[in-house]
């Protein structure tokens, strides 16, 4: 059992774990911020933005350990513009439901993670 664990937090999975969260973190930051000049669907997106270059960044040099390169990058941000309108939508959805903005943010921020990971880990990240 404790292997298993051991072999679990040196692995690919657990990297991303760590900074899917830190992404989430800055994300969820930076939209708290930036909804206290703005409103919150501008916020929203603006957040998205900062959070997948951070995303990007922590992606290609800590967890799949890749590298930073060009056409990573446009794949990953080509990717992440995909599920950009997922996001709005999903806060839009949830804020007319009258769900909490941080509520909504955190379970949009869910939702996409899964996807994220399913996308990099198999097309972007893939190792050749």
């Amino acid at each position: 059992m404790v292997e298993k664990l051991r072999l679990f937090l040196k692995s690919e999975t657990f990297r991303y774990l760590v900074f899917g969260v830190l992404t989430v973190v800055v994300n969820t930051a930076a939209f708290l911020l930036l909804n206290l000049v703005m409103g919150e669907l501008a916020a929203n997106t603006l957040a998205f933005f900062l959070a997948v270059l951070f995303a990007y960044w922590t992606n290609s040099q800590f967890v799949f350990q890749t590298g930073m390169a060009w056409k990573s990058f446009l794949e990953f941000m080509a990717m992440r513009l995909c599920t950009l309108p997922l996001d709005d939508g999903g806060m839009w959805l949830l804020l007319t439901l009258g769900v909490n903005d941080l509520l909504a943010k955190c379970a949009v921020n869910v939702v996409i993670i899964v996807i994220n990971y399913l996308v990099s880990k198999l097309i972007i990240f893939k190792k050749r």
